[in-house]
Order: structure tokens, then C-alpha cells, then sequence
């Protein structure tokens, strides 16, 4: 594959390419477990519950694609099967087994919280080593934000 002409160096884009390729592995599968959380949730407050894990896999399902696609627009292929992503996440594929919705929720949030925290080592990383990666630095920090928010929604409704 070519490699993209954007102002930055050969280097640079591998030093970004390093961060995002687990950060693709890790939305894929808060995308997934956001899924079976949807599938499989019982209880009282099944409808409500059940709904609202559908708005997260949606919004994840894009963002999903959004990181697949930085990495393509610096050069990078994006990995694509389940035994790179494995490989490369940050998280744990396995929940605690419980199919309520409280459960549920600890789990994802607990996901939600480690994306941020290595997002935030993204950024500052972006930030010492990849200068004018100003576009993936931006991008880093508005998702950042969004799962700040979703962390916030799952973590007032355990309260």
C-alpha cells in the first residue's frame, strides 16, 4: 500500500498506527459486549435497559468504523478479525455471567473507563512524539469525550 503524503513522517504514522490499531481492538469489543449486554439483559427494567444498549452499540458501531477509517487516512490497513483484535484489546472478552442489567452496566462502565484512561495516554503520547498529528490528536479527544459521557450515564444510573 502507498503510503499517505499528509505531512507527516513514515514514523510518525506507524507511532499513530501502534496506538490506534488496540484502540480499534478495544471499541470492537465494548462494541460486542454492548451487544450481548442488548441481547441477553433480564429483569424489571428489561425494556428501558434494552433500549439504551442499543443506542451504545449504535453510537460504538460508528465509532468503530471512525478509528478502521483514521488509520486507513494515515495509511494503515486496519486489522479486521476477531484473533488480531484479541491480540491487541486492552479489555477482558468475559463478563461476570449475570444477564441483569446492574451487571451489565459495571462491566461496560469498567470498559468505558479504560478506553479514557488509554486515551488520555494516546493524546499526551501524540503530543511528545508525533508532532502536527493534529487531526488524530483531535479525534483522540472528542472520542475521548463521548465515552467520558457514556461513562457518566452508566455510572449515575448505578448509584
Amino acid at each position: 500500500m502507498a503510503k499517505a503524503d499528509i505531512g507527516l513522517t513514515p514514523k510518525q504514522t506507524e507511532i499513530l498506527a501502534e496506538m490506534l490499531e488496540p484502540l480499534l481492538a478495544d471499541e470492537f469489543l465494548l462494541y460486542l459486549k454492548t451487544r450481548n449486554a442488548h441481547w441477553n439483559v433480564e429483569g424489571p427494567d428489561f425494556h428501558t435497559v434494552h433500549v439504551y444498549f442499543e443506542q451504545l452499540y449504535t453510537e460504538l458501531e460508528n465509532v468503530v468504523d471512525e478509528v478502521a477509517e483514521r488509520l486507513r487516512k494515515l495509511g494503515h490497513y486496519a486489522p479486521a478479525t476477531m484473533k488480531q483484535y484479541l491480540s491487541l484489546t486492552h479489555l477482558s472478552e468475559q463478563g461476570d455471567g449475570k444477564n441483569d442489567s446492574l451487571s451489565y452496566m459495571k462491566n461496560l462502565l469498567a470498559d468505558h473507563d479504560a478506553i479514557i484512561v488509554y486515551l488520555r495516554e494516546c493524546i499526551v503520547k501524540i503530543g511528545d512524539e508525533v508532532e502536527l498529528a493534529y487531526g488524530t490528536s483531535d479525534y483522540l479527544t472528542t472520542l475521548m469525550e463521548q465515552h467520558e459521557t457514556t461513562a457518566w450515564m452508566l455510572r449515575s444510573h448505578l448509584k
